[in-house]
């Protein structure tokens, strides 16, 4: 089959595709045939080194965990899945699942039925990042309705999802984006929103029970700014950066709550945003669709970081 091999960690241009075996499905898992394979940043991040790539280990490796096609074969035990079934998932994260190939075989639970109402290239923009803003704010924020969420980088692949599941779940809404973005993000189901590039977002935001931040300290010290417009009590879910020690004594001090986060495969979780996209409740942005023999592009793309939505890869016709 084909799949996107690197052969050594560095730009986008290690990645080539390549012909490598096809995987066997093991017993209760399933092999898919992709059609599609989202790119998040943890992508390129482990490309060049960072990222992932602790966990993976030395190249070679085959990037990508979102993926969206066609169950073509179930290993022996699988109930849930059939083939002929259009699923998608965030397969084996954060252990290597090869998702910019043709093939995948991994756990059947951790897949979904494909919302019906979505191409493959749609739904496999949803898995890594749906699923991260969803555990961020169910699970690890519990958010409740009336309270106050602030999302940071609210235009991006996590935080256009974060925006929309913060609203279903009844909070007030406060975005950081560019003033291009407002109009969009508002027909999102933001409340507010701060043009982070004209004003200081701790100039314009206060009395926030929980910050669900996307951008880190490594850029403009976001995360220890954060702090600043929480409420006592309040919560700080820090995604990429995590919370180092300087970070979580700050935040004590000022009776402050912080949470390191890194998402899960959770093909539950996948079924019910599923029916909140056939719903109509909620939307999935796909900024640009590139051809598996593209995918160095399509992360030249993406590592510029002006991306609103998701880029993806077709693999499949």
């Amino acid at each position: 089959m084909r799949a996107v091999v690197q052969h050594t960690l560095g730009g986008p241009e290690v990645l080539r595709v390549e012909q490598v075996p096809r995987p066997v499905p093991l017993p209760t898992e399933v092999l898919v045939r992709v059609h599609a394979a989202g790119i998040n940043p943890v992508d390129w991040q482990t490309r060049a080194g960072a990222g992932m790539a602790g966990v993976l280990g030395e190249p070679p490796f085959v990037l990508g965990w979102d993926v969206s096609g066609v169950v073509e074969q179930t290993g022996f035990g699988v109930s849930t899945l059939e083939p002929g079934d259009e699923v998608f998932g965030m397969p084996w994260f954060p252990r290597e699942a090869g998702g910019y190939a043709e093939y995948v075989a991994a756990p059947a639970r951790q897949f979904a039925r494909k919302p019906a109402g979505l191409s493959h290239e749609q739904a496999a923009a949803v898995p890594l990042a749906a699923l991260t803003a969803w555990q961020a704010l169910v699970d690890t924020a519990q958010v409740r309705p009336g309270q106050r969420v602030l999302i940071h980088a609210a235009g991006g692949g996590v935080g256009h999802f974060a925006v929309q599941f913060a609203k279903h779940l009844g909070a007030h809404v406060t975005g950081t984006a560019s003033a291009s973005r407002h109009a969009w993000l508002t027909g999102l189901g933001a409340d507010e929103l701060i043009d982070y590039t004209a004003v200081p977002f701790e100039d314009a935001a206060k009395d926030i029970d929980v910050v669900i931040d996307l951008v880190g300290d490594r850029h403009d010290r976001t995360s220890t700014r954060s702090l600043d417009v929480l409420r006592p009590g309040g919560l700080l879910v820090a995604v990429p950066s995590g919370v180092s020690p300087e970070l979580l004594h700050a935040a004590q001090s000022r009776g402050l709550r912080t949470s390191a986060f890194l998402v899960e495969p959770e093909g539950a979780a996948l079924t019910r945003i599923a029916g909140l996209i056939d719903a109509g409740e909620v939307r999935v942005e796909v900024e640009q669709v590139f051809p598996l023999e593209q995918a160095a592009e399509a992360h030249s793309r993406g590592e510029a970081r002006r991306t609103r939505g998701k880029l993806v890869l077709s693999v499949t016709p």
